[in-house]
Order: C-alpha cells, then structure tokens, then sequence
C-alpha cells in the first residue's frame, strides 16, 4: 500500500497549507483545516515521519540580494549506457550553479537548470562541465529573460483528490 493511499482529505489540507506557509503556527495550521492543534501536530508529526515532508525552507527573493540569469540547458550524451547516465548524475550534482537536473524523454537526455550572476559565469560553469569529459555531445543553452511566476507549490487538492 502505497502513502498516498494512507492520506485523507484533512493530511492533504495540511500539506497544502504547510507548502503555503512552512511557517505557521500549529495552532493557525489547526484552525485553517478544522483540527483541534493536538490532533493537528501528531497529523503532521506523522507526515514528517513518514517522509512525505521531507523538510521546510525559506523562499528568497534573490533579487533584493542581486542581479542573477537562470539558464536552461540541454544536454545530449555521446553514449547511453547505464554507467554515463550515472557518471554524468553524479558529477552535475557537484556543481552548486545547477539547481535542477531532470532526466528527460525526446530528442535530448537531460534538462538542466543553471542559476548564475552573469552569462561570462554561465559559459565559465559550463566549460569546467565539458572538460570533466562527461560525454557531452552537445548542448543547447536558452537564456531567461523574465520569469512572469514560479510556483513552489504542488497542486496537491487536484492531484490527490482521487486518493482521499
């Protein structure tokens, strides 16, 4: 039996509401789902220990801080063993500038997103990429202009709605 299937209507609003505001009290948590905060806290105690929060964090406005350039590349490998698809995981980990890394169906193997200072920092990241010889045979980069929103949250309601 799989979590979600262990997930009622109340856990749901409560990881909605979590996504929304890691920050809030129990005692508001509570009140915004119907609970009483006891039963409310052993509610996501629950869902903490189970793995289905995996943590809390801080969303920053890193523009307040400076100026920054997402950059999303994609990449297409020389050769499609097992050991260069984990070779090449392994490595792009490391590296601090690639927030996200997805493995994708299509006419490229991954999708990776870069959050650097300046384009001159992009191609300096993506040089030190191309000389760990990763087999990378080729790449195409697609410069950020403005990001008009980005959602931290999951739909959760309507993706687990068939599940509560």
């Amino acid at each position: 039996m799989s979590i979600r299937q262990k997930l009622d209507r109340i856990d749901i609003r409560i990881l909605a509401e979590l996504q929304k505001n890691g920050n809030i009290t129990n005692a508001n948590l509570a009140n915004a789902v119907g609970l009483s905060p006891s039963p409310c806290l052993q509610r996501v105690k629950r869902l903490e220990a189970s793995g289905v929060i995996s943590g809390y964090g801080a969303h920053i406005n890193l523009s307040k801080l400076t100026s920054t350039v997402t950059v999303f590349t994609e990449v297409m490998l020389k050769d499609h063993r097992r050991e260069d698809f984990i070779r090449f995981e392994a490595n792009v980990h490391g590296i601090d500038e690639i927030t996200e890394c997805h493995l994708v169906s299509g006419g490229y193997d991954y999708l990776l997103k870069f959050l650097v200072g300046d384009i001159g920092h992009y191609q300096e990241v993506v040089e030190k990429l191309l000389d760990l010889n990763l087999g990378i045979e080729k790449y195409f980069s697609y410069i950020v202009i403005r990001s008009p929103f980005v959602k931290h949250a999951a739909p959760l309601e309507r993706l687990l709605s068939d599940e509560a």
